[in-house]
């Protein structure tokens, strides 16, 4: 075959290299644009990796769901009426199909100094959890255990926290047996734990925060049996929206709210804001797509056009060619594996240009981020998926950009390109 012979080979390079510089030139513009698509790209993915880094241990499928004031009148109680969350919306919500983690939500005094460790003291959340807590904001144990289901049952006066906490009280040491006093009552530290999400927490930063059993803080902070907040976190074959229509009718019914009042209940859904995010990085990839291509369709323009003009320059050696018997495919195969071999290294350096920036900018962002300063980029580069995506654009804009100077180079008659010369 033609493609596998020598001489075919060593012409087309002879041809390209006849005239070094406008061929020089012709090339800048698609290894522009594919170096732009590639860099792009790269900081697209370098963007949301670094977004969802800071949400990683976090549930994306779960929701926070607390009372508000009812918007309309029922049952004879009127329109305005400030209600609460009860034990029992827990319990009755828990029974629903798609519901694996919930957990009721207390929130302690948060006074001037409220937790004290002999003359150690610091101001810090106070927190009533159950165990499922920490399946919907996991978190890294530094020392000991999370809260269990025993803790709760019992209502222990134990509590889990911070590592912020435990460098106040404790000087980072290992605190577990020991007791802090939170909001006058003694504690004993079962564990110190720090959140793995730290772009996204719930009422503060679990580094600052003592987790105590909420059956517990129930009992000493005089609470009953109402509850500030439930958090909900749903199964991954779940979709959150249709769960919690499911969730706000069961608490409308047990709280003798209006199944029309769209007040009453409030929710604030991080599966919905989790799918505008994703929402939002397929249109900035959309975007990037299209600027990229833009800018390399520029490129394969300018080859198309020098091909035009290279095909004027060779109407007499077109002519010869046609004359001693060359078929229309040589012609053809001829010109677009000019443009396609100008297309392609062009492009391929762009390609290789453009990871090997990205891997130097990923290099600067790790040695930024050991330094303590945070990176809007985490891991820029391009998938192996979309580089093999961008190299068929390419071969297909190179084969494209030689088609219309092929086509007119199949129009030259022999005579005529004598006749002309």
């Amino acid at each position: 075959m033609k493609f596998f012979d020598l001489d075919f080979w060593q012409e087309l390079w002879l041809t390209i290299t006849r005239n070094k510089t406008r061929s020089l030139m012709t090339c800048f513009g698609v290894f522009w644009g594919i170096l732009m698509l590639v860099i792009l790209l790269g900081s697209g993915n370098g963007m949301k990796n670094a977004m969802f880094d800071s949400i990683n241990g976090f549930s994306t499928n779960s929701a926070f769901i607390f009372a508000d004031r009812t918007s309309e009148s029922y049952k004879g109680l009127n329109k305005g009426r400030q209600w609460s969350l009860r034990t029992r919306d827990v319990e009755n919500v828990r029974k629903l199909d798609g519901v694996e983690s919930i957990s009721p939500i207390l929130w302690g005094a948060q006074g001037d100094k409220n937790v004290v460790r002999g003359e150690l003291a610091g101001s810090y959340t106070v927190k009533g959890v159950s165990d499922d807590y920490f399946n919907i904001e996991t978190q890294e144990l530094e020392y000991g255990r999370l809260l269990n289901r025993i803790d709760l049952d019992q209502k222990r006066k134990v509590c889990l926290i911070g590592t912020d906490v435990n460098r106040v009280l404790f000087r980072g040491a290992d605190p577990c047996g020991q007791y802090v006093r939170v909001n006058g009552i003694y504690y004993q530290v079962i564990g110190v734990t720090d959140q793995r999400a730290e772009g996204v927490n719930i009422g503060g930063r679990a580094s600052e925060t003592v987790f105590i059993p909420f059956t517990t803080m129930q009992q000493t902070s005089s609470q009953g049996d109402t509850i500030h907040f439930l958090c909900l976190g749903a199964r991954a074959d779940v979709r959150m929206a249709d769960l919690l229509e499911q969730v706000k009718s069961v608490i409308k019914q047990q709280n003798d709210i209006s199944p029309t009042d769209r007040q009453a209940v409030a929710v604030v859904s991080l599966a919905d804001q989790f799918e505008t995010f994703n929402n939002l990085f397929l249109g900035i990839d959309v975007l990037i797509w299209l600027v990229g291509l833009g800018t390399l369709l520029a490129g394969v323009i300018g080859v198309s056009n020098i091909m035009m003009v290279t095909v004027k320059e060779r109407t007499r050696e077109i002519g010869v060619r046609r004359a001693i018997g060359a078929k229309p495919w040589d012609i053809i195969s001829q010109i677009m594996s000019e443009s396609l071999v100008l297309t392609a290294l062009a492009g391929l350096l762009g390609l290789s240009a453009g990871v090997f920036l990205l891997d130097c900018m990923d290099k600067i962002l790790i040695a930024q981020d050991a330094s303590g300063d945070e990176a809007l980029l985490l891991h820029p580069g391009v998938s192996i998926q979309v580089a093999c995506a961008a190299t068929a654009v390419l071969l297909f804009c190179g084969l494209l950009a030689g088609l219309i100077p092929a086509w007119r180079a199949m129009q030259i008659k022999a005579i005529d390109a004598i006749r002309e010369e």
